[in-house]
């Protein structure tokens, strides 16, 4: 009798503590993520933009955990999203030549790739282009935790009418 009571002890233990490690990896990005920029900051990049697309929830690899929705806009030194991410660790932002909504889809893709930047917020975030990088070379926007690399979303991009 000891020996069960010690075993479902053990095993109760085990599960709360797993539980708690995987709960705090959840929500550690959310409680240190930094303030989602205002609309007047995104407002330069959005009506000087020369591209838009959206992101969508309805990707092959988005998933509860993994997802992102909103609108895209890409100016000729900054790209600007309004809308929201799946909280989560190390999310990096990828232009790609060819549209890729799965993981297997991205790793394929990778190396024509180019990474953009790190998107620390969860409700809009604004990054920055690199001097060397021009967005009319490629036409989808990829979102991607580096950590686990996991697909969060993506979405094609087109040039704005004027």
């Amino acid at each position: 009798m000891k020996k069960r009571y010690l075993l479902a002890l053990l095993f109760s233990h085990l599960f709360v503590a797993g539980g708690g490690f995987i709960m705090g990896m959840y929500l550690l990005p959310i409680m240190t993520a930094p303030a989602a920029p205002q609309l007047s900051v995104l407002e330069s990049t959005i009506e000087s933009r020369e591209f838009s697309g959206q992101f969508s929830r309805e990707r092959a690899d988005s998933d509860l955990l993994h997802w992102g929705e909103g609108e895209v806009s890409i100016s000729a030194d900054s790209i600007a999203f309004i809308g929201s991410l799946a909280p989560g660790p190390d999310y990096r932002l990828y232009l790609s030549p060819k549209f890729v909504d799965t993981e297997s889809g991205f790793n394929r893709l990778k190396p024509s790739m180019v990474q953009v930047g790190s998107v620390n917020t969860f409700d809009n975030f604004i990054v920055t282009i690199p001097d060397d990088v021009d967005p009319s070379h490629y036409n989808t926007l990829v979102v991607w935790c580096e950590s686990f690399g996991q697909f969060i979303t993506s979405g094609t991009y087109e040039t704005v009418a004027q």
